[in-house]
């Protein structure tokens, strides 16, 4: 019932509730975006969402235009404090994590929860898929969940992918709860932002 109802029509609610506020980053964030190099203010970039249908994520661009896409030999996103790649208000959009906050626009839309799975890149990311990874794509992806709660960017592909599935296999009220508020002092202590 609650995975395949409440957790929807939460989102749902809390999106809408959420979108004042992301006006408000979005009138402060967007302009100095623009300015610094004069590219565009949303990186919107392709995902695999439930059942591996194909969705565009909204994020706020923290890169510079036409940045190289790095990886770590295990896939996983190269993420640096001295990323050379980053604008300088992409490097407080990533620390502060409101780089994620137009993904609320795919929470009301549908094609994002929350709490879920980390998105995973149509292509690269899933030919690493062990046997019973792809147990993850049966749940939305969410715009936090138990990898980024508890690893954010520091985690292998390997921990990422263990997280998103114990959480596929898992779902609760209870467990979305205690996710949010593990989120919330991950980000606010600064933990795990970048991988050593």
């Amino acid at each position: 019932m609650y995975k395949k109802y409440i957790k929807r029509l939460l989102g749902f609610i809390f999106s809408l509730l959420g979108l004042p506020v992301f006006a408000l980053i979005f009138i402060v964030v967007a302009p100095v975006i623009f300015m610094e190099d004069h590219g565009p203010i949303f990186y919107n970039c392709s995902r695999l969402g439930r059942n591996g249908k194909v969705y565009k994520m909204f994020k706020f661009r923290t890169m510079k235009v036409n940045a190289p896409d790095l990886r770590n030999k295990d896939g996983t996103t190269y993420n640096s404090e001295n990323d050379p790649r980053l604008t300088k208000i992409g490097r407080i959009l990533r620390k502060t994590s409101l780089d994620e906050t137009p993904q609320l626009l795919n929470v009301l839309i549908g094609n994002m929860s929350f709490i879920g799975p980390r998105p995973d890149l149509p292509t690269s990311i899933q030919e690493l898929y062990r046997p019973g990874d792809e147990k993850k794509l049966t749940v939305n992806p969410g715009i936090t969940g138990y990898s980024q709660a508890y690893y954010r960017n520091s985690s292998t592909i390997a921990q990422r992918f263990d997280g998103d599935v114990f959480y596929a296999e898992n779902i609760s009220f209870l467990l979305d709860v205690k996710i949010f508020f593990r989120t919330i002092k991950t980000v606010f202590m600064h933990e795990n932002i970048y991988r050593n």
